[in-house]
């Protein structure tokens, strides 16, 4: 995608996901210009493998992840909703709230998790708030937030250009990042709850991954998606 929209929404499951699917792609609109705005669906108070954790402790932290994180970025705004990790429901309650954001913010370009995407391989099967998070997104977006009958008191209806799924097991688009994929890699790294390793492998982890799909789009790095256009 070589366009710069006016307006970008991310719409992601978890603190650390839109850095980890797009990063690089809202770091580089946020250096055009792009009023890019976040909003994270749950308050990630389930993500860690420490028993001794306390839920409402990792939530106030991964908050200030999330803060900084997003200054790394350049985000203009981030929302938390700030619904139950592990527990996100494609309810109707849930689509018009992602509903009113769509039609408040009024993006040109969504981009969030595909909700077809199941199985990677055999190491990993996709996490199901990044499900819910994407089918409720793609409902909110389209018919939900274009027509007008839909959702009647949450703002004047608005149909988004194009919408971007990352971790799509079926990319057809790519976003060269080659400028921004160290704002990318130092944004993951800011989430030190989900990486916490000192020794940068969530870093490098995304570097080779933007680099393979670099290859496939003919650049140095890149990030993938699947391209849905709604409107010309």
């Amino acid at each position: 995608m070589d366009g710069i929209p006016g307006v970008a929404l991310a719409v992601y499951a978890h603190p650390d996901d839109a850095d980890v699917a797009c990063g690089g792609t809202l770091a580089r609109w946020a250096d055009a210009g792009t009023a890019v705005h976040l909003v994270v669906c749950t308050d990630g108070g389930k993500g860690t493998f420490d028993p001794a954790v306390k839920s409402e402790e990792l939530v106030g932290v991964r908050a200030l992840e999330l803060e900084r994180s997003s200054a790394v970025i350049g985000l203009t705004s981030v929302i938390n909703l700030g619904y139950s990790d592990g527990e996100l429901i494609d309810s109707h309650a849930f689509q018009l709230v992602l509903v009113e954001w769509v039609r408040r913010l009024r993006p040109d370009v969504v981009c969030g998790h595909d909700p077809t995407a199941l199985f990677f391989g055999r190491d990993y099967f996709n996490h199901r708030d990044h499900r819910v998070a994407g089918l409720a997104l793609l409902d909110a977006v389209a018919p939900a937030a274009a027509l007008p009958l839909y959702f009647p008191r949450a703002g004047p209806a608005h149909q988004v250009a194009t919408v971007l799924l990352s971790g799509t097991l079926d990319p057809d688009e790519w976003v060269d990042v080659s400028a921004t994929i160290e704002r990318k890699a130092a944004a993951v790294e800011c989430h030190r709850t989900q990486f916490a390793d000192p020794g940068g492998w969530a870093g490098e982890a995304v570097r080779r991954r933007a680099e393979e799909e670099g290859r496939r789009a003919g650049t140095e790095f890149a990030e993938g998606f699947r391209r849905l256009t709604l409107r010309a």
